[in-house]
């Protein structure tokens, strides 16, 4: 099924494209969603008009992304966790956890977009990247310090 994202899907496409998927991807989740509209002749005319209107809002967005990847980048973070012997974490921290304590700095950010492999499970200093926009990273510093 051919379809016209309307917003950026994690490897799938970008704003604007025409992308071929299955039907049931179409229908459960990007149409509902308003991810996607379908690829029907009347869309495709309206597409160079919604390019126009996606190009100025890609603009804006990666202006505001560009400023608050500045900003993040001199933003360290230090989480005081309960740990073991051998600097064991009793607990972790997750994405979940920066993005608490990013918006305790008044920096408001999804956690999906905190790139954290896996949960930090041990004392240390670490550099977490952040995806701001499409290909513009900005790292936080995270460190994490056992409890007393």
């Amino acid at each position: 099924m051919q379809i016209i994202l309307q917003e950026d899907v994690e490897k799938l496409g970008n704003r604007g494209q025409v992308v071929a998927v299955a039907e049931g991807y179409a229908r459960n989740f990007l149409l509902p969603r308003k991810l996607a509209l379908e690829a029907t002749p009347g869309n495709m005319k309206r597409l160079e008009k919604m390019r126009a209107a996606f190009a100025k809002k890609e603009a804006t967005e990666k202006d505001s992304a560009q400023t608050l990847a500045e900003l993040l980048a001199s933003v360290t973070l230090t989480m005081s966790r309960k740990a073991g012997e051998s600097d064991q974490l009793f607990g972790s921290v997750t994405s979940g956890d920066i993005c608490d304590a990013l918006a305790g700095q008044g920096y408001t950010i999804d956690r999906r977009k905190i790139v954290l492999p896996e949960p930090i499970k041990v004392v240390g200093e670490y550099e977490i990247p952040v995806k701001l926009f499409r290909d513009l990273r900005a790292n936080v510093k995270v460190i994490v310090k056992k409890e007393e």
